[in-house]
């Protein structure tokens, strides 16, 4: 891959309309609107944007803010022997592409079927099925809502298996988001080499189909990453919200997500100080920053990255965040057409060339 090494004074790119839906487009630009903020506190404020060539997700945001004090200044790399860091990021790579290519990672994502609830879904291989999924019986069964959750009525003879059991008859479909609500995980049904599960995304339902003998599967060689870097392990000063607040993200399809954002995180790096958003439920143990930056479209994917940090070791004004920019990922949408995406918010979109963490 060719690397395009473009001076700081060019804008970051704008989100490409080919890439986008127009409902996506049409909501990430009125969500930008009224976020006009500065993308590193005390700048000028800039152009924000991002090129994407094929898309993809999740959230955070940025604003100008207080400075970062030095004591344990944050952006100061927090201090890690080479060995270790290297060792443990080696660790991380090796596990983030075990995750990508397992039977139910992203690369075997093979369809993403959006279901009508006034209708009972044919769900098989058979060209004249509603839902035609390669590699199933040519009519495995129908699918059915009953006014809480899909039921998967199984053609006779036929089952599929659900946590290592065989389940024949029918089966309920609980989608993802119902599922956390009651504690659960949710229902994966899996019938040969195709495994299937329902999700809800915006008060609508789809059916999510893997394929562990996808093409992409097969031929993954695993994602690219920059080089180790140290100075991109940074120890940020952690902005608490007032609890409730949320934060608005759009995502791939054009839905409008209000998502739990229970602070900021603040960090500098070479003498200019910086801010994310950060969301994460009361429930999670990590943050979740969704960023953009200037290498978006150029030498990283167009629709930005994610990363976890660990919740702050205190929710005052003293509390630290450790991020490690070198553990920065891809968003599902740069390795399949069938995932929803959140999308960076305007606040969270950085004046600057974040060169650590996975490439495109």
């Amino acid at each position: 891959m060719e690397l395009c090494a473009l001076a700081d004074t060019n804008p970051i790119p704008e989100l490409s309309p080919s890439s986008l839906s127009a409902r996506a487009l049409a909501a990430w630009r009125a969500r930008g609107a009224g976020a006009a903020g500065r993308s590193a506190i005390g700048t000028k404020p800039v152009v924000l944007g991002f090129v994407i060539t094929a898309l993809m997700l999740v959230a955070s945001a940025i604003a100008a803010a207080p400075g970062v004090e030095i004591a344990g200044r944050a952006g100061a790399p927090a201090p890690v022997a080479e060995d270790d860091f290297q060792t443990a990021l080696a660790h991380w790579q090796t596990q983030r592409a075990q995750s990508l290519s397992a039977a139910t990672g992203w690369v075997a994502l093979v369809g993403l079927h959006w279901l009508d609830p006034q209708r009972r879904l044919v769900l098989g291989s058979s060209a004249d099925a509603d839902l035609v999924i390669e590699d199933l019986p040519s009519r495995l069964g129908q699918l059915q809502h009953d006014g809480q959750h899909w039921q998967l009525h199984l053609a006779p003879g036929l089952a599929v298996e659900v946590a290592d059991s065989a389940v024949s008859d029918r089966l309920a479909l609980i989608d993802d988001r119902a599922a956390r609500a009651l504690g659960q995980a949710p229902v994966r049904a899996r019938h040969g080499p195709v495994r299937f599960t329902v999700i809800e995304r915006d008060q609508r339902h789809a059916l999510r189909v893997w394929n562990e003998q996808a093409p992409a599967r097969n031929g993954f060689a695993g994602p690219a990453f920059y080089p180790p870097a140290p100075e991109w392990q940074l120890q940020a000063r952690w902005q608490a919200h007032p609890p409730g607040r949320t934060l608005a993200i759009v995502d791939v399809t054009g839905a409008e997500l209000a998502m739990t954002n229970p602070g900021a995180v603040l960090f500098d790096h070479d003498g200019r100080q910086f801010r994310l958003e950060a969301l994460a439920e009361p429930e999670d143990e990590h943050l979740l920053l969704i960023f953009a930056d200037r290498s978006n479209g150029r030498e990283t994917y167009g629709a930005g990255r994610y990363l976890s940090a660990p919740r702050p070791d205190a929710d005052g004004a003293d509390g630290q965040v450790r991020l490690d920019f070198n553990r920065a990922y891809n968003p599902p949408c740069a390795y399949t057409a069938f995932a929803t995406c959140p999308l960076p918010p305007p606040e969270n979109r950085l004046d600057l060339w974040l060169r650590a963490g996975e490439r495109r």
